[in-house]
């Protein structure tokens, strides 16, 4: 049986950092991103973990960087092969881990939303408009766009991240890397969007992060996760209405049941929860690399 990491503990490395979902350690001049199976929602860690979740995140995370690895250099440098320091912890590291060169990371989060959902939506109900890019007239929810779009926004450090335009994001990070970015954040979304149609799985929109090392743009963080995207299935898809996804939606779904006001202290969640959860990542795990989860 796996073993469940909800918080990691590594006496003896250097800890950076815990996040929402990752822990983070260095290990000389390198990276230790470790995926727990914590999960957060309305940005609120809970106390449930979800069995699988971290060994999903980063597999799929792998998976992503070596099948587009032609498009754009990434920060992983093992998942397996760990120095002699980490050994002790493999328990804890085995599936879930990789070791990553360290990079000088942007702030913004690059986004691009293939279909109308979520903030976009709202957005486009409110001016016709996504992070100031105009669009058709008429469009429901979930409709597919003509063109992906790229609407880039703030790293928040706490709460939620801030839609911004392409101008003040180039406002931030220069505008030659900003055009950059939009290029490489498209290629890269239409190319996993062919990959994964095949497969049953609509890409909706989904989250980007890049850093620079000795001025070259590298893919960072995570890759076209369920926690970084939104995945739906093709089956059933029909505009005019949210559409059902491969990642914490049973969770959501329950809190909004159970009258939750959204402030810490998270609930627990009951077994069926945690168990239906656990089998969307594991699905959309499954139907994008074609086997299951070792």
């Amino acid at each position: 049986m796996n073993t469940i990491v909800w918080e990691t503990n590594l006496p003896g490395i250097h800890f950076l950092n815990r996040g929402k979902v990752r822990d983070l350690y260095e290990v000389g001049d390198r990276l230790l991103i470790v995926a727990t199976d914590r999960l957060s929602a309305f940005d609120v860690v809970l106390p449930t973990p979800i069995p699988d979740k971290g060994r999903v995140l980063t597999q799929l995370s792998l998976f992503w960087f070596d099948l587009l690895r032609d498009v754009l250099p990434n920060h992983v440098i093992t998942s397996t092969d760990f120095p002699a320091e980490l050994e002790p912890y493999r328990a804890q590291l085995e599936g879930r881990s990789m070791l990553c060169r360290r990079t000088k990371p942007l702030p913004i989060e690059c986004v691009v939303r293939g279909y109308l959902s979520g903030s976009g939506w709202k957005d486009y109900r409110a001016t016709g408009k996504v992070c100031g890019i105009s669009l058709p007239a008429g469009l429901q929810e979930s409709d597919r766009l003509p063109e992906a779009i790229f609407t880039p926004s703030t790293k928040a450090t706490a709460g939620h991240d801030e839609n911004i335009s392409f101008d003040q994001a180039a406002a931030t990070i220069g505008g030659e890397l900003a055009e950059r970015v939009r290029a490489v954040s498209l290629d890269i979304y239409r190319r996993a969007v062919a990959y994964a149609e095949p497969r049953g799985i609509i890409l909706a929109d989904t989250k980007f992060e890049f850093g620079l090392l000795d001025n070259e743009l590298i893919w960072i963080d995570e890759a076209l996760t369920p926690d970084s995207s939104r995945f739906w299935p093709a089956d059933g898809y029909q505009p005019g209405r949210a559409q059902p996804s491969f990642d914490k939606q049973y969770v959501r779904d329950h809190l909004e049941r159970i009258g939750w006001n959204k402030q810490p202290p998270g609930p627990e969640l009951p077994p069926d929860v945690v168990a239906a959860t656990r089998d969307k990542y594991r699905e959309a795990y499954r139907k994008l690399t074609g086997h299951e989860l070792k």
